[in-house]
């Protein structure tokens, strides 16, 4: 909360100009997909900055030169997103939990990104979300899914990944992204101000090939040990 409130001060003078461009950005039919995603992209990297957090990025490379694909994060805290948004250049679109749908701002995040939102307790609209997430995969749409659910609270440890959560790339057919965040949690979840360097790696994709016949629960095990390799290699180098 300590590093929220210096961002906020920080950026007093931008903030009203941001907020008259987020509500407007907010008309969809007026503004296109690559608009509103610019937009974001360009000023989250201004905010972190004044939060005093570098991001360092690692494999852009793996990044799939067709759309269409999802980026399987682990879940460390409320910066994972932000420290995506400012690395991924092509826009994307969140899965976020009900609960955070009627929250300022980021009630406009989400129609900015035409996110789909979540509700853990309700299996019939789940399985809408993943009937639309397939849908809109196959027309090469980006996703970010966090599979562990919630944050892990653990740091730089994982949670487990969940099957169901690799159910819409399973089948759209599409690459599968993992991406191991580092330290991330420090930026929000610690109450502390101190400089802060965030990892974001993004490892090679997996393509339908390579995980066609798996099942959704093996597939979920091999994205979270691949993410978990790669935190033990950074944190021990």
């Amino acid at each position: 909360m300590k590093r929220i409130i210096l961002m906020v001060f920080r950026s007093l003078l931008n903030l009203p100009f941001w907020l008259i461009r987020i509500f407007q950005l907010c008309n969809i039919d007026k503004y296109d997909v690559h608009t509103r995603y610019a937009f974001l992209h360009r000023i989250i990297p201004i905010v972190i900055r004044r939060g005093r957090i570098k991001i360092h990025v690692t494999g852009l490379e793996n990044l799939p030169k067709e759309n269409g694909y999802v980026m399987f994060p682990n879940h460390q805290g409320l910066f994972d997103a932000l420290a995506i948004i400012q690395t991924h250049e092509r826009p994307l679109v969140t899965v976020m939990k009900k609960e955070v749908k009627n929250i300022f701002l980021l009630k406009q995040v989400i129609t900015m990104l035409q996110a789909e939102i979540i509700d853990r307790e309700d299996i019939r609209q789940s399985m809408q979300v993943i009937m639309n997430m397939t849908r809109r995969l196959k027309t090469g749409e980006n996703f970010i899914l966090f599979a562990e659910g919630t944050r892990s609270k653990k740091g730089n440890s994982l949670l487990e990944f969940k099957g169901g959560s690799f159910k819409s790339a399973m089948n759209a057919k599409c690459p599968i992204v993992p991406v191991a965040l580092i330290d991330s949690y420090k930026a929000f979840d610690t109450g502390s101000i101190k400089k802060l360097t965030v990892q974001v790696h993004y490892l090679k994709p997996l393509y339908y090939a390579d995980y066609k016949g798996m099942k959704s629960t093996e597939l979920a095990d091999l994205v979270s040990e691949m993410i978990r390799e790669k935190i033990k290699f950074e944190t021990m180098t």
